[in-house]
C-alpha cells in the first residue's frame, strides 16, 4: 500500500476546519503518503472562499504522496447537496488504495487514523470502523444521541448480521477496491447505515476499533436531527431488507484510548 485518501466533507464550517485540517496532517503515518480531498457541499458562511484560496495556495497535484507526504485537492460544489452527495464526490477523486471518512468538525481525533489503518496493513481487515462505544469508560453526557445512536446500531444489527457497536460512526476506513464494488444514492446521513448493509453484502471482512469523540451541541454546529434519525430507520430497512450476509466480523486488539468527553452523535 502505498497512499490513504482522507474524504472530508466540509459545509458551513469556517470555524473548525483548518484546525481539523492541521490535526490530519500532524497525525502521521510514515508507512505511506496521504492525499487529503476536501469537498465544500455549498457552504455559506464564509467556508467556501476560506477553502477557495487554501486551493489556490494548493494546486492538485496527481494524488501520489511518497510514504510519508501530503498532498491535497479541494473541490466545490455548487449548492448544499448533503453528506453522503459530498462523501461520493470524494470518493470518485480518492487516488488511494484504502479510503477514510473525516468529518470538518473536531469531533473526531485524526490521531486515531493510525490504530484505524494498522488492521487493514496487517492484512486482517478490509473494512475498520472506529467505535465511540467500545471504551472502557462509559459515555457522557447526551444520552438522547447515545440511546438513539445504540438504537440505531441494533436495528442495523439485526438487518445486517453484523455484530456492530457503532454503525453511525463518522470513522470507516475501508479498501478501495471494497469501495468500488458498491453503488452508494443517499445523499444525507442515510449513508451510515446505506454503506454498512451494502458492506454487508460483501464478501469482507469488518473490524472495529475503539476511537476518542468530542460531540457538539446544535448551539455549536451539529446538523444532524431526528428526521435523519428517522431517515436512518427507513434506510436501514430499505437496505437491510432480504439482505444475504457475506461479510464477517474480526475480532481486533483493543490499543489504549485516551479518555475525552464521549457525548454521543
Amino acid at each position: 500500500m502505498k497512499v490513504l485518501t482522507v474524504v472530508i466533507p466540509v459545509y458551513n464550517e469556517r470555524d473548525t476546519w483548518r484546525e481539523l485540517l492541521g490535526r490530519v496532517e500532524a497525525a502521521a503515518i510514515p508507512a505511506v503518503g496521504r492525499q487529503l480531498v476536501l469537498v465544500d457541499d455549498g457552504s455559506t458562511d464564509g467556508t467556501r472562499e476560506q477553502l477557495a484560496e487554501f486551493a489556490a495556495e494548493h494546486p492538485d497535484d496527481a494524488g501520489s504522496p511518497a510514504p510519508g507526504e501530503v498532498c491535497y485537492r479541494v473541490i466545490f460544489h455548487e449548492r448544499n447537496l448533503g453528506k453522503g452527495a459530498a462523501l461520493r464526490t470524494g470518493f470518485g477523486a480518492a487516488a488511494g488504495e484504502v479510503v477514510v471518512v473525516q468529518d470538518a468538525d473536531l469531533e473526531y481525533d485524526p490521531n486515531d487514523h493510525p490504530l484505524l489503518i494498522e488492521p487493514i496493513l496487517a492484512g486482517r481487515a478490509d473494512v475498520v470502523y472506529g467505535s465511540r462505544f467500545r471504551r472502557r469508560a462509559g459515555p457522557k453526557g447526551y444520552w438522547r444521541n447515545y440511546l438513539a445512536n445504540r438504537f440505531l446500531t441494533y436495528l442495523s444489527n439485526l438487518t445486517t448480521g453484523l455484530k456492530l457497536t457503532d454503525m453511525e460512526t463518522c470513522y470507516k476506513m475501508l479498501r478501495r477496491y471494497v469501495l468500488d464494488e458498491i453503488s452508494l444514492e443517499q445523499d444525507r446521513f442515510g449513508f451510515e447505515p446505506e454503506v454498512t448493509a451494502k458492506l454487508a453484502r460483501r464478501d469482507v471482512r469488518i473490524g472495529e476499533v475503539p476511537i476518542r469523540y468530542e460531540g457538539r451541541t446544535r448551539e455549536e454546529g451539529k446538523k444532524i436531527g431526528w428526521r435523519d434519525g428517522l431517515k436512518a430507520i427507513w434506510c436501514i430497512l430499505k437496505y437491510g431488507r432480504r439482505l444475504r450476509r457475506r461479510a464477517r466480523m474480526v475480532a481486533l486488539s483493543e490499543p489504549a484510548v485516551k479518555e475525552t468527553s464521549s457525548r454521543g452523535r
